[in-house]
């Protein structure tokens, strides 16, 4: 098979669908690897590395649409290269169709193979190529939203971790999977308060042993999260239901009740955000404020830490490109759950019924159209 690796395009996303070693691998099984000349330099890989690794380096991204029957990135494509797109092509990429229509309906007019990182599953359901970008997202988190509490950032002065005399801030965690996780690791590790929300009860047990007792938890309902919030200098939205729009757990009412200069990171911007006031935002033009909330929705946080965050990326999407590319696809697919639980669209169909209902368009089974 031959495949294509795109520079990104989506503003400041520095990373890159595959590493030279990834390439290594690729050709190594026979295949045919062509990067786009410049693809891997904002993750700091060089296109010398990607020669030694076997690829070809092509000059212009419609070249590499073009000539490839498959294309791995890291970010879903955005409305520049819907007409790069082909018929019948695989697309390997973090898509997050739920709030994304235009996306959706070039796919299916192009009948492409719409592969998402994000609802790939493993032996136990987990979601192993969402896994890492979710703890760097998780882990940014804090950290971001530790800088935009400075005054001249809009925030209201307060440093998460105190000093000595000065109580430290209030961080309140909304979601305890692995964002919440690597957000509370985060914040507790600076010293601040912590509380995490969840409505699995079992997760919450888990947390608590895990820091031992050093988190607050509670049980995510309407009354908790209003009153978590209304103490807050810091919220991480960290919520998921893999495929779907994210709930619209943070309302407008609740935002009021915020402490004015307090911050909000939507790291469920991907998905649509979980509060009623998030917007996507880039690494351009970060945050914007709501009845004195700061607000931090920059949809592809990992991006700005692309060395670490390609190259985690890549430990986990390797092995699904390599069977992907051995084909035939609808072999593979059969003979895959996990990766067939990834296929989003195909043959002009959307086959994720999460993404369907989101959007109230028709689902179709894959497993009747393979």
């Amino acid at each position: 098979m031959r495949v294509g690796v795109p520079r990104e395009v989506k503003d400041h996303e520095y990373r890159v669908g595959l590493i030279p070693a990834s390439v290594h691998a690729l050709v190594e099984d026979g295949h045919e690897v062509l990067v786009e000349r410049g693809a891997g330099e904002g993750s700091g890989i060089l296109d010398e590395e990607y020669e030694a690794a076997g690829a070809s380096l092509v000059e212009a991204a419609d070249d590499v649409w073009a000539r490839s029957e498959m294309i791995v990135k890291v970010k879903e494509p955005v409305a520049v290269e819907f007409d790069r797109m082909q018929r019948d092509q695989i697309l390997f990429t973090y898509l997050h169709l739920a709030p994304l229509p235009e996306l959706t309906t070039a796919l299916l007019e192009k009948k492409v193979t719409g592969v998402a990182y994000e609802t790939i599953t493993d032996r136990t359901g987990g979601l192993p190529l969402l896994t890492p970008m979710s703890e760097v997202a998780g882990r940014m988190a804090v950290l971001v939203g530790n800088y935009y509490l400075q005054r001249p950032y809009g925030g209201r002065g307060t440093l998460l971790c105190g000093v000595p005399g000065v109580p430290p801030g209030d961080v309140v965690i909304i979601g305890g999977g692995i964002v919440g996780l690597n957000s509370a690791r985060v914040a507790l590790g600076l010293g601040a308060r912590v509380t995490v929300l969840d409505t699995n009860v079992s997760r919450l047990r888990y947390i608590d042993d895990l820091f031992r007792g050093a988190i607050t938890t509670l049980a995510s309902n309407h009354h908790n999260v209003m009153a978590a919030m209304s103490r807050a200098d810091l919220v991480v939205g960290a919520v998921l239901i893999p495929g779907r729009s994210a709930p619209k757990l943070i309302s407008r009412a609740m935002l009021k009740e915020m402490k004015p200069g307090s911050v909000l990171v939507d790291v469920a911007v991907d998905q649509g955000g979980c509060a009623e006031t998030t917007r996507a935002t880039t690494h351009s033009d970060p945050v914007y404020e709501v009845d004195g909330v700061v607000h931090y929705c920059v949809a592809n946080m990992p991006g700005a830490v692309p060395r670490t965050s390609t190259f985690a990326l890549n430990s986990v999407t390797l092995p699904f490109a390599r069977t992907l590319a051995r084909g035939p696809l609808s072999e593979v697919l059969r003979e895959d759950e996990g990766l067939r639980n990834g296929v989003n669209t195909y043959a002009g169909r959307i086959t994720y019924r999460a993404v369907a209902e989101s959007q109230e368009r028709p689902f179709s089974e894959l497993g009747e159209l393979l």
